[in-house]
C-alpha cells in the first residue's frame, strides 16, 4: 500500500516557527514531526511513501535525503508553483497513489497512535470508496454521518454553513482526523480542477458512493499547528 502525506501547508498558527522554516519539521522530542509520520506509516507495513511539499520545500527534501527517507522510499511531489490544498494534492499525486488498490493520505501536522491497520481493515471490510478517521472531540467543524457510519453532510459552527448532500434525519458529529483510506475508484471521480479541498469532493460523491467514519477516539491525537499544540505533543509522544 503506498501512502501520501500532505506537507505542502504554510503554517501560519506556527508562526514565527514557520517563518522560517516548514510546519512538517517542527520537532517533537527530537524528531521531525515528518519523520514522526514516516515511522508510524512504517509500523503498518507502509514504506512507499509519497510527501507533498511548498511552502520551504527544499528544507523537507534536504532532510529526507540527509536522512535516507528515514528508511522509507519518498518521492516528492512538488507544489512550489501553487500549494494546491488537500484535493488538488491528492489529486496531483493520482499517478502514485493508484498503483495500489487502496492507499492512505494524512497530514504532515497530526501526530496519532491509532491502529491503523484496523482503520485499513475496516475500510476493506465495508468496501468503502473512503474512509475517513474521526473522533468525538469538539471542533468548530464536523462531518456528520447517518447511524450506519455513512457521510452524508458537513457543518461549520463557527460560520453556520451546512452542506448536506442528502438527509437522513438524525447525524452523528464526527471531527475529521486528517487521516483517510482511499480506493483507487474515487480518483475517475474527482472532477475538481487546481486548488481544492477534498471535503468537497467527499460531499459531491458521498450520494451515490460509500464514504464512512472510523473512529479512534479512545487514542491519542493531536494537531501540532500551533506553539502551544507542539509543547502538548513532546508530552504525548516520547
Amino acid at each position: 500500500m503506498n501512502a501520501l502525506i500532505l506537507a505542502a501547508g504554510l503554517g501560519t498558527r506556527l508562526k514565527p516557527f514557520t517563518d522560517l522554516h516548514p510546519k512538517a519539521l517542527a520537532v517533537v522530542n527530537g524528531k521531525p514531526v515528518l519523520q514522526r509520520n514516516i515511522e508510524y506509516l512504517q509500523g503498518f507495513g507502509i514504506t512507499n511513501v509519497m510527501v507533498n511539499v511548498h511552502h520551504f520545500a527544499d528544507h523537507i527534501i534536504n532532510a529526507i535525503e540527509a536522512n535516507n527517507g528515514w528508511g522509507s522510499t519518498v518521492t516528492i511531489s512538488d507544489e512550489t508553483g501553487a500549494i494546491l490544498e488537500t484535493g488538488g494534492g491528492i489529486k496531483k499525486g493520482r499517478w502514485f497513489l493508484e498503483k495500489t488498490e487502496d492507499c492512505v493520505v494524512m497530514n504532515a501536522d497530526i501526530l496519532t497512535d491509532m491502529p491503523l491497520n484496523e482503520m485499513i481493515a475496516s475500510h476493506v471490510r465495508t468496501m468503502s470508496i473512503a474512509t475517513l478517521a474521526t473522533t468525538n472531540r469538539t471542533s468548530s467543524r464536523y462531518l456528520l454521518f447517518n447511524s450506519s457510519g455513512q457521510l452524508c453532510g458537513w457543518r461549520n459552527d463557527f460560520t453556520g454553513e451546512r452542506k448536506m448532500p442528502f438527509d437522513h434525519g438524525s447525524f452523528i458529529d464526527k471531527a475529521f482526523s486528517g487521516i483517510q483510506v482511499l480506493n483507487r475508484e474515487i480518483f475517475p471521480l474527482i472532477r475538481n480542477q487546481g486548488k481544492f479541498s477534498m471535503i468537497d469532493v467527499y460531499l459531491d460523491i458521498c450520494r451515490d458512493n460509500r464514504i464512512d467514519s472510523f473512529d479512534h477516539s479512545t487514542y491519542k491525537l493531536i494537531d501540532i499547528g500551533t506553539a502551544e499544540k507542539l509543547e502538548q505533543a513532546g508530552q504525548m509522544f516520547v
